[in-house]
């Protein structure tokens, strides 16, 4: 009884301290970016005048969000590393897609360019800019489509 009473109580102060830190964004500057990023950022992007940039910061979780003035935006996690590259006038930069996905969609969609690309450690999903929406998975095999 006292364990299962200790464990609530336990469970209960996580809660409120995650809650607490919940939705902690703060806007930081480019040197404060981690080195990864601000390489990331130097070359696909250094044309771009940045808007903001941001950290959001949750109880174990940082991630960094570098908005620019064209309305493209990279989201970068703890270690500096792109999870998400989104431009919505243009094509992402040449060289963040993976070339076997720059290949795919030139042989498949060769009308389309990529507009957003999004990865985590499962998969790969690009979105084009005739709204199709594909997944790969890690070898780059397409496992999902959605037109």
């Amino acid at each position: 009884m006292k364990v299962t009473r200790f464990l609530m109580i336990i469970i209960f102060a996580f809660t409120v301290i995650g809650t607490a830190k919940a939705d902690n964004d703060r806007p930081i500057r480019f040197e404060q970016l981690p080195e990864k990023s601000k390489e990331f950022i130097r070359k696909f992007f250094s044309e771009k005048d940045i808007s903001y940039i941001k950290m959001e910061s949750e109880f174990l979780f940082k991630s960094y969000e570098v908005y620019f003035v064209d309305g493209s935006k990279v989201e970068f996690d703890k270690r500096g590393e792109w999870d998400n590259v989104e431009c919505k006038k243009r094509k992402i930069p040449d060289g963040i897609a993976p070339d076997k996905i720059a290949r795919y969609v030139e042989k498949n969609h060769s009308n389309s360019k990529i507009i957003k690309i999004d990865r985590d450690s499962r998969s790969y999903e690009i979105e084009l800019d005739n709204n199709v929406e594909i997944k790969f998975d890690m070898r780059f095999n397409v496992i999902e489509y959605d037109d």
